[in-house]
């Protein structure tokens, strides 16, 4: 009997995209069991890799832009231009842009590669000095293609600047006390920021735009952007407080200049995902009237077909570099797990795991078994780069 199986890898970070760990996992099991039917669909959390997943699986043209990173310095930013005949159904019913044409096209914009966490060495995270500038500029390019919607993924950003760097991008104008316009916009300029200009011109400027995103964390508090991600963006704990205050203040500016209710000012900033991404998702939804959050998972999965390759599938093998709590909230292999259900034999495969989450985790999945590859004792750099080879020798000994 031919076992059918699908390889659903999420990124190895440093190490290996997750098209390249899913090749990677398909030869070594194609050598070891030459007869097995397999799938592979590259997982992605709308972070880094977004742009070029939904590329390969819809045939899109993926677009490569110079723009300006989370320091100011220019990267490589990437979308992917879609032609709407070659989107699922399901994925345009739950993007919800009106009846369009299949010739039309949508822009998948990735966040990650120009405000992203893989620009920065662990000594250059500082959410008081990073900006999601490039991400608004990737946004105008987008919308300067013609195209009729705009999908944001916004996984894995370096920022916690409220959106306010990308508006920049987009043309809102920030200025002091003297009415002299500031720019380069970070936190650690908001205290220097007086007054907001005029942003009628992006009512006509932008197509609908979709924010991908599977976090539910409100823009301020306890579980807000500054709290639960700050300090992996490198944030220090005596800064928390002032760090919040910023984005309260910046926030409350940003809904004056968008003319919302003040007395509905803080049911916005508690809106579920208004703190993903560190408060973009807040800033354009509403800066542009036609834009929404949508389920980051539930959308890519639509896209890659994964729910009938899930059925198909007798063993599911996916995985990620580190595997924790965090990737409980959303994160593509946790989210395969689920949609996978009990009774459904999954291999996960990681770099390193927390084992109190794998416990957690397995008791619900019986038939899920966790699998670290990297060696205890070899230093962290040794284990990114040898990711491919321990991938593969894990591949040549699940059979």
């Amino acid at each position: 009997m031919t076992m059918n199986y699908l390889i659903a890898f999420d990124k190895f970070k440093s190490a290996v995209t997750a098209e390249q760990a899913c090749e990677v996992a398909r030869t070594a099991l194609q050598a070891t069991n030459p007869v097995a039917s397999i799938a592979t669909s590259p997982l992605t959390d709308g972070g880094e890799g977004f742009a070029s997943v939904i590329a390969s699986a819809l045939g899109g043209q993926l677009r490569k832009i110079e723009v300006k990173g989370p320091l100011f310095a220019p990267v490589e930013g990437r979308f992917t231009l879609v032609e709407v005949g070659k989107i699922p159904e399901s994925a345009l019913h739950r993007l919800a842009v009106g009846d369009l044409d299949p010739r039309d096209t949508v822009a998948f914009v990735e966040m990650a590669s120009a405000s992203g966490y893989e620009h920065l060495s662990d000594e250059e995270r500082d959410p008081w000095e990073t900006t999601t500038y490039g991400t608004g500029e990737l946004l105008k390019i987008a919308a300067s293609e013609g195209v009729k919607a705009i999908v944001l993924g916004i996984g894995g950003s370096a920022t916690n600047d409220c959106g306010a760097g990308a508006l920049e991008a987009m043309g809102v104008a920030y200025y002091d006390r003297e009415l002299q316009q500031i720019t380069r916009i970070t936190p650690a300029k908001f205290r220097l920021i007086n007054t907001l200009g005029s942003t009628s011109h992006l009512v006509d400027a932008f197509p609908p735009v979709r924010i991908a995103c599977d976090v539910t964390n409100p823009l301020l508090g306890e579980t807000g952007a500054t709290r639960v991600f700050g300090p992996q963006k490198g944030l220090q704990p005596e800064d928390l407080d002032r760090m919040e205050l910023s984005m309260r203040k910046m926030g409350s500016r940003l809904l004056g200049l968008f003319g919302k209710n003040p007395a509905d000012w803080d049911a916005f900033m508690a809106e579920p995902g208004s703190g993903a991404a560190g408060g973009i998702g807040f800033a354009l939804r509403h800066a542009l009237p036609d834009s929404k959050f949508v389920e980051g998972f539930p959308l890519v999965a639509e896209i890659l077909s994964l729910r009938d390759n899930i059925f198909r599938a007798d063993v599911i093998i996916t995985g990620e570099g580190r595997f924790d709590a965090s990737s409980l909230s959303g994160k593509g292999p946790y989210s395969l797990i689920e949609s996978a259900g009990p009774d459904k034999q999954v291999q996960l495969l990681c770099g390193s795991a927390d084992q109190s989450v794998v416990g957690k985790l397995t008791a619900s999945y019986p038939h899920l078994v966790v699998k670290v590859i990297s060696s205890k004792e070899a230093p962290l750099d040794q284990s990114i780069r040898d990711t491919p080879a321990n991938l593969s020798n894990a591949i040549r000994e699940l059979n």
